[in-house]
């Protein structure tokens, strides 16, 4: 058995009645439970119907996502995500840059990584090395003008470990980072590379193992192990090229708002729907949110 689950934008919340019930007639689904009125709604379906993605592609163009996925087992016990992008709006190192005077450098190889077209250890290393001679000071004015975190994500979190699941932020970004926002959102763990330091100023060097694709697996694998999980227990949701091997390891990889050579590589893509769409796709219904 499958579920299909129809999510908008909660800022419209204008998925309607007659958009859901003509899908689900096409379908041949179940009766449609909706999740959150306007906003998220599912039926049951005995197959996966041979047109969903053109069903999906029109939909996109009408604001709406649509993800279809096996109904047993689809409310997981540990959720794994990504930061920069995902958590919050913006890339961290893109913001360091900026403050170092290297912003347009350093987003334009930070895009081409996340899109998949650089190596990421590589990229990482020359980023971080243009920002050598910066006060530390740096990262928390960053941290306190130009960080916003993606609606939804608190909720997630806290509806998720109300329910005894574990949340690890998992970053190829830093440390200084991931501490504070792990925090802020309530996050169990995190973890994320090491800026080196001297005298008050970052080194322009990153500690090493560099944490990149393979070390979200790593982590994954380790996060699970430990706490008697299996993958297949996890969702995990990213963004970026870095992420693809996590997220198709997980039970349910998500790609939120991820970058189009991303997400056409995984079967999740929500584009118009915030953190909380995580939720629905588990079959939390809006009363259910802590």
């Amino acid at each position: 058995m499958f579920t299909a689950t129809l999510l908008s934008n909660p800022a419209r919340a204008n998925l309607d009645r007659a958009t859901v019930e003509s899908l689900r007639d096409a379908w041949g689904g179940g009766q449609a439970h909706w999740l959150n009125p306007g906003i998220a709604a599912e039926f049951a379906l005995p197959t996966i119907p041979d047109n969903r993605w053109q069903v999906w592609a029109d939909l996109q163009s009408l604001g709406f996502d649509l993800v279809v996925q096996p109904t047993y087992g689809r409310r997981r016990r540990m959720l794994l995500a990504d930061m920069d992008s995902t958590m919050i709006g913006q890339e961290c190192i893109d913001e360091l840059g900026e403050k170092a005077g290297f912003g347009a450098r350093i987003a334009a190889i930070t895009a081409r990584a996340m899109n998949g077209e650089l190596d990421f250890e590589q990229a990482l290393i020359e980023r971080v090395g243009l920002m050598k001679g910066l006060p530390t000071a740096v990262i928390a004015e960053v941290l306190a003008e130009r960080i916003t975190y993606t609606p939804g994500g608190r909720t997630l979190i806290a509806t998720m470990k109300a329910n005894g699941g574990h949340a690890a932020l998992v970053s190829g970004g830093f440390t200084a980072f991931t501490g504070p926002v792990a925090a802020q959102l309530g996050f169990d763990e995190h973890h994320a590379n090491l800026l080196l330091i001297e005298d008050g100023h970052l080194t322009g060097d990153v500690a090493r193992p560099i944490l990149g694709r393979a070390a979200k697996v790593a982590a994954l694998e380790g996060i699970t192990a430990r706490l008697g999980l299996t993958p297949a227990d996890v969702i995990a949701v990213g963004d970026g090229a870095n992420d693809l091997d996590m997220l198709r390891l997980a039970g349910a990889g998500v790609a939120l708002h991820a970058k189009p050579a991303v997400a056409a590589q995984c079967d999740i893509r929500v584009n118009h729907g915030d953190l909380t769409a995580l939720l629905y796709l588990q079959g939390y219904a809006a009363s259910d949110f802590a």
